[in-house]
């Protein structure tokens, strides 16, 4: 089996959590590394969350670090607090020390010192913000080298934005709006970049018709887990204002199975002063070119995501 190798760069929410779950739930998947940059979480919970993800599905190889780079401007603390909770659920807690190694690097060094080592070039998947791997590309240039392609949860190209704050317009989304100068620079670094946008995300609701379909699989481990993560998503986010969706998740789908998907290239710009930081608009004159995520097969992917959390753990909790 040829295997696609990914690293993986989130910011420890439950939607990034339940992405690092389909991830070592999919047989064709290598993973090469995970770094929690301490955007949407408080790192060290997402951190714990990840290597005890990780012992539960068998993963051997890989081992996670955390960032300490900082962002513009910060979620709400609301959010930021929901590894906290993944991390007490019973499957997690029956744990007590996780095997999977905790990196002693930072995680820009960790992340430059990774992909240096590595022999094949890797899918780097990022659900959070891109501030670490702008920083690791700019202390090390060489590790671009090593960089298929980044696909990148981020970006409300032609619809409205989800942050929502006294002082901001509405136009953005907040991986982009954590740290709209990084990614300035990233899309002007002339990278293999794909964008999974609100435009398509908003498309794809984390809806009880789905939620039912995945509860009538409880019988597998990681189906009842993941049940219970989209459960705690309930009230994470006002429903009058925009239900949750499967944003990192349907980003991870598409690193690891992207013909249930359509894309166009576009270029891409962001603003990066106020009212409108952080918003990513098409830019023919200015913007870095980058392939965008426009279409995805809705029932093929529900259909996709059951069948593959249909998992039992590795490790046995006792």
């Amino acid at each position: 089996m040829i295997k696609n190798t990914v690293f993986f760069d989130h910011d420890g929410g439950v939607d990034d959590l339940l992405s690092l779950l389909l991830l070592l739930s999919t047989p064709e998947t290598e993973l090469a590394g995970v770094v929690v940059t301490p955007a949407d979480c408080y790192p060290g919970y997402a951190a714990d969350a990840s290597r005890k993800l990780m012992d539960l599905m068998g993963e051997t190889n890989a081992t996670v670090a955390i960032s300490t780079v900082r962002g513009v401007n910060t979620f709400p603390e609301v959010w930021r607090a929901q590894p906290y909770i993944v991390n007490a659920l019973p499957e997690l807690l029956a744990i007590e020390k996780p095997t999977t190694p905790l990196s002693n690097r930072e995680g820009v060094d960790f992340v430059v010192a990774t992909l240096s080592q590595i022999t094949k070039p890797v899918t780097y998947l990022m659900t959070g913000p891109c501030t670490t791997l702008v920083e690791a590309l700019r202390k090390q240039p060489e590790i671009r080298k090593k960089i298929k392609e980044i696909v990148w949860m981020a970006g409300a190209i032609h619809v409205a934005g989800n942050v929502r704050t006294y002082t901001h317009n509405g136009s953005a989304e907040w991986n982009v709006y954590w740290d709209a100068p990084s990614t300035h620079r990233l899309l002007n670094q002339k990278l293999p970049i794909t964008l999974v946008p609100l435009d398509i995300t908003n498309h794809v609701p984390v809806g009880i018709p789905f939620l039912k379909r995945l509860a009538h699989q409880s019988q597998y481990d990681v189906s009842r887990l993941a049940s219970v993560c989209w459960a705690i998503t309930i009230n994470s986010i006002p429903g009058y204002d925009y239900l949750y969706h499967m944003w990192d998740v349907l980003a991870t789908t598409f690193a690891i199975q992207r013909s249930l998907f359509s894309t166009q290239t576009m270029h891409v710009d962001v603003f990066t002063q106020p009212p409108n930081e952080g918003e990513t608009v098409e830019s023919p004159e200015t913007g870095g070119l980058v392939t965008v995520v426009t279409k995805v097969s809705l029932e093929a992917f529900y259909d996709y995501l059951l069948t593959q959390l249909q998992r039992n753990f590795t490790k046995e909790i006792k």
